[in-house]
């Protein structure tokens, strides 16, 4: 880890991969930076090499993504402004649907996966939960302009955009903070969630001391625009965490948070917090104590910036050492198996993605959608149950087979068999274990697909043969429901 906080102390923010990788290296670099390593992903980043991939999604306005975002602007409701969707005031739900629909539709379709993958680690971190009845409509914007806006940015400058967001006051109910009356719901998550960490020592008076600072960001009801309403400002002294304002007058109080936002932005326990989140998302569920400190050098040396932590992280040998470290959520396992499989949107209206997007919900991780503030959890524990595995095998066998929606563009399964066949059935269960799981069969798979297929590893394969044939999606299935397919 020195060498990571040599880097940080010399500002140099273009950390390099190890080379030259493996194939085995690259398959581990697309299942943790990518929703999922589809046949036309795998041959890219062949043709670029990883280090060039990767810097083009670290600057995702580099990388063409046309037909993602024909897919995106299909949902029309997404273009409006708050002002626009707050016009006739109806409280319906629509945009915020179209908002998971389209999310889903990023994750599974776009060719910017790094930032979509980054994009879906802040939605979690600055968490607003969507559908969520107070944020009807503002959810869609605060997308666009605060998590899309910053996700490679600036740290400092994503947490000043949420906490000045409609979405976010509502959301956390600072919108109702008045002086007299503060509100410590979004004071709390500020400090516990987005920022410090309780193991920061801010205690109670810290979050009575946040509360009563950021009074007076509100928003106007009429418009559901952000507003500081200095009337409603409280303008005491006020101490957390090594940042202090002295009683100080009402008009200067949009400016005295905009302070201690940005000292709690570069804080180093901000940093420690953030660089532990991503150490979980990237490497292990408990994150290695020494890569956290290395990348909170990084963070701070670089001024809160997002690229170069991501670039030291991707670098760093417990990024390497991590292979089979991490378990798939639900919602990865699902989408990867979209995109390996290759089924696309159809033509017409939404082509599915809806139908798609209602799947999600049954496996408990629809996009956006967890109901606390803190965002999906990011560990193996958190999605262990016989109810969760059961939803997501049925998923899998209705995607798989094709079931259901039936407005998906389905490429023939038999695209995944290797050509020619291969000899035996040894080699065919190992073969598409290749294609699906990006790695050999292990005994224990062969075993089990060769037990399934009712064939040893020496039979030899027949082109009439139902395995390959109308049996092959039960053999794909079985794959995609093994645990080898959840791992990141």
């Amino acid at each position: 880890m020195s060498a990571l906080r040599d880097r940080a102390r010399r500002h140099v923010p273009g950390a390099q991969l190890p080379g030259p990788l493996g194939e085995a290296d690259v398959r581990h670099l697309l299942r943790r930076l990518t929703w999922g390593a589809s046949p036309a992903l795998l041959a890219e980043v062949a043709a670029v090499g990883p280090q060039a991939w990767l810097d083009a999604q670290l600057d995702p306005a580099t990388v063409e993504d046309r037909a993602c975002d024909a897919l995106v602007a299909r949902f029309g409701l997404l273009r409006r402004s708050i002002a626009e969707t707050k016009a006739p005031d109806t409280g319906t739900w629509d945009t915020m649907w179209e908002l998971g629909q389209a999310t889903l539709a990023r994750y599974a379709w776009s060719r910017r996966q790094v930032f979509e993958v980054v994009c879906d680690f802040w939605s979690n971190h600055l968490h607003v939960t969507n559908p969520s009845s107070d944020v009807w409509d503002t959810r869609h914007d605060y997308d666009a302009t605060v998590i899309r806006a910053h996700a490679l940015g600036s740290f400092t400058a994503m947490l000043l955009a949420s906490a000045r967001h409609p979405a976010m006051l509502r959301y956390l109910d600072n919108a109702s903070s008045r002086r007299g009356a503060p509100n410590e719901n979004y004071a709390r998550e500020l400090l516990e969630l987005h920022t410090a960490g309780p193991a920061a020592g801010y205690g109670e008076e810290g979050v009575r001391a946040v509360a009563r600072v950021m009074t007076g960001a509100t928003v106007v009801e009429r418009t559901s625009a952000y507003v500081y309403d200095a009337a409603r400002h409280d303008t005491s002294a006020a101490s957390v965490l090594g940042w202090s304002t002295p009683a100080h007058a009402a008009g200067e109080g949009e400016a005295v948070q905009a302070s201690l936002l940005r000292h709690l932005a570069g804080h180093r326990s901000t940093a420690e917090s953030i660089a532990r989140a991503l150490c979980q998302r990237f490497v292990a569920d408990e994150p290695p104590p020494a890569l956290v400190a290395g990348l909170a050098d990084v963070y701070q040396a670089s001024g809160t910036q997002v690229v170069p932590v991501l670039r030291a992280l991707f670098a760093s040998p417990e990024f390497w050492a991590s292979k089979g470290a991490k378990t798939r959520r639900p919602l990865e396992g699902f989408v990867a198996a979209l995109r390996l499989l290759r089924h696309t949107p159809g033509p017409d209206g939404l082509g599915g993605m809806d139908t798609v997007y209602w799947q999600t919900r049954d496996l408990g991780h629809n996009p956006l959608a967890w109901a606390p503030p803190n965002g999906y959890p990011d560990v193996a524990a958190a999605w262990v149950s016989a109810g969760a595995t059961l939803a997501r095998w049925n998923a899998t066998t209705t995607m798989v087979n094709g079931w259901w929606p039936r407005t998906l563009v389905r490429p023939p399964i038999t695209d995944l068999l290797p050509r020619p066949l291969p000899a035996t059935y040894g080699e065919l269960v190992d073969a598409l274990a290749r294609r699906v799981l990006g790695r050999g069969a292990t005994a224990r798979e062969s075993a089990a697909l060769l037990a399934f297929c009712e064939k040893q590893a020496g039979s030899p394969v027949g082109a009439g043969d139902p395995s390959v044939g109308p049996r092959l999606s039960y053999v794909v299935q079985t794959l995609l429901n093994s645990p080898g397919h959840m791992e990141r």
